[in-house]
């Protein structure tokens, strides 16, 4: 059929900020779609309002419109641009849902916009789920038996007919938001009240509980004429009740006949022929291998988490075709070198792929690790191996959680085999470990079958494993004979676990393994729908044929690992700039990366993809295979950083800052005689490693002081200590404190402005392209603080200041690269924080906001060396920016409900938003709004602060007065305002009666809540219920004075101006003055 000539103009959408359930795989499809389309020939315009992603780059899309993602703003881009076509199936749910609704409201009738790749109807028949329902009955297609209820009532007496437990499933959301399994009357009105709300349509399925039975899923690619190939078979080792997101998974599927695989692609043809999508469904199975029984659980009619894990697994572009399909293309009509055309393919690779998850329980506190049907993990690892063993050992060491085998992690080893059963009745994010612990302790695989569910084949896999260590551990303290040391590296044993098994020195081993020739072959995995494109794992099952490219100008790049917070896809935004920078300069790329979610790990990113962990052992192979001129460290966050000391005494060549520079920065006391030399002051500090001299610091500086352990990244494990009693708590409760990694304690700058400047540095000059101002005060995290950028309330001289101090302390540390500078500014004096010699997370945003290409810039100075090309500082300029951007950090607490939603010194957002206009108000609103917390312009708001903030809340009263809101406030705020003028209802705190202020925020009487947390030294009661009675009911709530503050401007100006333009990306650079 070819592609369609109808359409000109496509609009995508994209799938917003980065949030549990709806990560950056979606970023990753997004880019292959606008890639695939725009070599179609097609203009394309994208929509979304996640600034660090690659795809929001001015480059990616023609037109780009970084904006919040709802009704109104789309009506308002699409009347402007006018688009022929949408493409909703590659924004994950976000995408999908938004189309719906413009469908529905005739936003789409009304300016002529047809629907490409998944049709409305068949968004409804896929997610809708009585619809759903009626056409698996038409398909003859078993699901779980269940029944749709619109109320609490009707869901107990479905409940009651179908025996307890059951699970309710909201209609329309995503990684299983406000559901769950319940086993009792009580648990069952809870959840089914969140789960009314969390759904689009007021809609909850509560359905037969299907616990332990295998959880199966296929990747299917249905093209308009009907032809339909399955990309890749996923076995979930897991069984039902954990989240497919959370799930340990394998493909191919490992211990499910050839019957029931044939069975399973039966049925998933006719679901999704009958559906009608164009392009990838992911189909989830249930299987019970007791009775046979096969039900399907659902489908996503678009591109999901687990269509990235299969186009990484198999080599098969998921996006990339779905989007040439949606074109009107067909598989036939897409070639390959494989396979002669896609119609044919199989998934046919002789390699096991692993997906293993990480999760970031150990961020919020009053959290339990325990993993159910909603999905909790933050990112996830694949690795590529010949066997089961040698993948799942390789999954473990790409984790990056200081763990390089199944053994001895935390205390396991020191519990009985009772205790260890006892841990594994309840699904956790340790339960492979706790297994491990418990084989060794001699638990029988039938026993441990019975508590988890877990397959025999696995288990036994992993008591051979078990068996294997205990026989290497005879050796302590000496070298293993060769063959047993051959059969570990072939069971995927690391060089590393097994030196701290043996208590030798990882260099023995490696030396030994190497003079026996046991070293690691790499095989490449086809691109599909390539003449001949590979990337490439290892394994020490196979002699090395892969072939390797005689040029000399090759560069390596070290990616970033798993997603977390505190290192998320800011970093993969780096290496992928740099790789694309690198190939126009006429280098070879080679990425190392083992995140499947990712635009690095996308085949044509690189010249050449190693699908491999980030470690020493993997690392080092690679580059004495490839033999680069150098490996780039400073573009994939803490993880390469922390791998580069080593590298070096290794030999290999870290480009750009040095290793030395970085731990220089790291080190406080150097880092303090470098900034006394220089003259910048510092807030007072000083290190401990015992809480003596913890205490004896903190009184020097006076409290409160800021306390946290050295190296790390997302201030984990930073607070303010307000008191001796709570310092010595503190110190109790730290590990891993040692005399090289002591505590470190400043003082705690309390009315101070912290803000952030990013340059880039070629040794000799940086260049600062803005200031970034927080608009929380000092004492939350970086990350998770709203931003403006560039700064709106810093004087001219403090600008000036940090320029200058930024220059200075770049060209007296050499940093050659990007670097990232920490102020505050107290009482009109510029205090520096911290420096970071590599590149931070808010790259992308400067990029995106100043027009400027921070990364291809920053690589051309670090490969100057091999260039010879002047420096490219020296022809910028300064510029005035007329626009702001405001950032905004989103925050996975609806994930967490028992969580206190306040935010502090440690990182807990785990994406952000970006809105942009013309005055800085504005753009505070709109960044509000892509939160999906969209600020009243009217009605009442709620004021209850503690005793510290009392000075400013008049103020801040007064603003929202003037905007024309009424107020109500808690007892001594009342007053406070009535004595200065301001017209102020009482309303009680829990402890004083009722109505009280959770009655008003949850009867909606409330738009918009201010409340600041009281300190350790108020007494009265906790009032943490206050904001979580604000995110249950879906109310605005501001917990600091300063976004309070901006909340008032924000809504005075958006409600005082006239025109309401919407500009692109591309516009708005064009304003920025030379």
């Amino acid at each position: 059929m070819g592609k369609r000539t109808d359409i000109h103009k496509v609009l995508i959408i994209g799938s917003g900020p980065i949030i549990i359930g709806q990560a950056c795989e979606f970023d990753y499809s997004g880019t292959q779609a606008c890639k695939a389309l725009r070599q179609l020939g097609y203009e394309i315009v994208l929509v979304n309002s996640n600034p660090a992603t690659i795809m929001t780059d001015p480059g990616i899309a023609d037109v780009t419109y970084i904006e919040p993602l709802n009704v109104e703003r789309m009506e308002e881009i699409i009347a402007k641009e006018r688009p022929d076509a949408i493409l909703p199936n590659l924004g994950g749910q976000s995408g999908l849902n938004l189309c719906s609704e413009l469908s529905k409201l005739g936003i789409l009738d009304k300016y002529n916009v047809k629907v490409i790749g998944v049709q409305v109807d068949a968004i409804e028949r896929g997610e809708d789920r009585i619809e759903f329902k009626h056409t698996m009955d038409s398909l003859g297609i078993e699901m779980a038996r269940s029944e749709v209820a619109y109320s609490v009532d009707e869901a107990l007496a479905i409940a009651d007919k179908l025996g307890y437990p059951v699970v309710l499933r909201p209609a329309y959301t995503m990684g299983g938001a406000g559901g769950g399994l319940v086993y009792n009357v009580e648990e069952l009105k809870t959840v089914c009240a969140r789960g009314l709300q969390a759904s689009l349509v007021g809609q909850v399925l509560v359905e037969e509980s299907i616990l332990g039975w295998e959880e199966l899923e296929l990747e299917v690619v249905r093209d308009s004429k009907n032809n339909m190939i399955t990309v890749c078979f996923i076995e979930n080792i897991d069984p039902l009740g954990v989240h497919t997101g959370d799930s340990f998974c394998s493909a191919p599927m490992l211990t499910i006949s050839e019957d029931v695989q044939k069975e399973l692609q039966r049925q998933a043809y006719k679901i999704v022929e009958a559906i009608e999508v164009i392009g990838g469904t992911n189909v989830q199975f249930a299987h019970d291998p007791k009775s046979g029984r096969i039900i399907v659980i659902e489908i996503n009619p678009r591109t999901s988490r687990s269509s990235a894990l299969a186009s990484k697994a198999t080599g098969f572009p998921i996006a990339l075709v779905s989007a040439m399909l949606a074109s009107g293309l067909n598989l036939d009509e897409i070639p390959c070198g494989k396979y002669g055309t896609l119609d044919r393919y199989v998934p046919d690779g002789d390699y096991v792929v692993i997906k293993f998850a990480r999760w970031a329980f150990e961020k919020f506190k009053g959290v339990e690790d325990k993993l159910g049907t909603q999905m909790r993990a933050v990112g996830e690892v694949m690795s590529i191996g010949k066997t089961y063993k040698e993948a799942f050992q390789k999954a473990i060491r790409s984790l990056e959680i200081g763990r390089y085998g199944l053994g001895w992690a935390k205390d396991f080893h020191e519990k009985s085999k009772e205790e260890l059963l006892k841990m594994l009745v309840v699904p956790t994010s340790e339960r492979q470990f706790i297994l491990y612990e418990a084989l060794r302790k001699g638990a029988t695989v039938d026993e441990l079958f019975e508590l988890t569910k877990i397959k025999h084949y696995f288990l036994e896999q992993m008591k051979e494993l078990v068996e294997e260590e205990e026989e290497i551990l005879k050796y302590k303290g000496q070298e293993l004979p060769g063959e047993v040391l051959r059969q570990a590296k072939l069971d995927g044993f690391s060089d590393k676990y097994l030196s701290q098994i043996l208590g030798v020195e990882e260099e023995k081993i490696r030396s030994q393994r190497i003079a026996m020739g046991m070293e690691e072959g790499w095989e490449g995995v086809h691109v599909s729908g390539t003449k001949d494109s590979a990337y490439y794992y290892s394994s020490y099952h196979i002699k090395d044929e892969s072939p390797v490219s005689e040029n000399k100008n090759k560069i390596m790049i070290l990616g970033g690992g798993p997603n977390r917070i505190g290192q998320g896809i800011e970093f993969d935004y780096c290496c992928v700039h740099a790789a694309l920078a690198l190939k126009k300069a006429g280098f070879e790329t080679i990425i190392v990366n083992c995140n499947p979610e990712t635009v690095s790990t996308d085949y044509d990113t690189s010249d050449k993809l190693y699908f491999e962990p980030l470690t020493m052992e993997d690392v080092l192979s690679i580059y004495k295979k490839e033999k680069p001129l150098g490996v780039i460290a400073q573009f994939g966050g803490q993880t390469p950083l922390n791998l580069s000391a080593d590298l070096e005494k290794h030999g290999v060549k870290i480009l750009g800052t040095s290793p030395a520079v970085i731990d220089m920065a790291e080190d406080r006391d150097q880092f303090r005689a470098m900034m006394d030399k220089l003259e910048i002051p510092m807030p007072e500090s000083g290190m401990a490693v015992d809480v003596e001299e913890a205490l004896k610091i903190a009184d020097q500086i006076g409290y409160p002081v800021m306390v946290r352990p050295s190296y790390v990244l997302g201030g984990r494990g930073m607070e303010v200590v307000y008191d001796p009693e709570s310092m010595k708590s503190y110190m109790a409760a730290a590990v891993g404190v040692t005399p090289d990694r002591p505590i470190l304690i400043d003082r705690f700058l309390r009315h101070a402005m912290e803000c952030e400047a990013d340059a880039i540095s070629d040794g000799t000059h940086a260049y600062v392209p803005a200031v970034m101002e927080h608009i929380e005060l000092a004492g939350i995290h970086s990350g998770d603080s709203a931003c403006i950028i560039p700064s709106a309330n810093i004087s001219e001289e403090n600008l000036k200041t940090i320029k200058e101090y930024t220059k200075k302390i770049a060209e007296e540390m050499h940093v050659r690269g990007l670097m990232n500078m920490q102020y505050a500014i107290e009482d009109g004096k510029v205090y520096v924080l911290e420096a970071n010699p590599r590149a931070s997370r808010t790259v992308p945003l400067v990029s995106k906001v100043c027009n400027i290409a921070m990364v291809p810039l920053a690589t051309e100075i670090i490969t100057s060396e091999f260039t010879h090309e002047p420096s490219p500082l020296l022809n910028l300029t300064e510029k005035k920016i007329p626009h702001y951007g405001v950032k905004e950090a989103v925050f996975p607490f609806n994930m967490f409900p028992e969580v206190d939603p306040l935010l502090g010194p440690e990182m807990r957002s785990t994406g952000e938003v970006l809105g942009l206009a013309k005055t800085v108000g504005e753009a505070y609103y709109k960044a509000q709004e892509a939160t999906k917390s969209k600020l009243p312009l009217e009605g009442t708001v709620l004021i209850s602060v503690s005793d510290r903030d009392k000075g400013e809340v008049v103020e801040v009263a007064r603003l929202f007065q003037d905007a024309g809101f009424s107020i109500m406030a808690t007892g001594h705020t009342q007053k406070l305002l009535e004595e200065s003028g301001i017209e102020a209802q009482k309303v009680f705190k829990m402890s004083e009666g009722r109505p009280n202020i959770y009655d008003m925020i949850t009867n909606g009487k409330v738009q918009l809540v201010v409340n600041t947390p009281k300190g350790t030294n108020e007494d009265g009661v906790d009032d943490s219920y206050v904001r979580k009675a604000c995110i249950k009911s879906r109310v605005p709530y501001m917990t600091t004075m300063a976004a309070a503050r901006m909340s008032a401007m924000g809504i005075a100006q958006v409600k005082k101006q006239e025109s309401k333009e919407v500009l692109s990306l591309q516009e708005l650079h064009s304003h920025i003055g030379k």
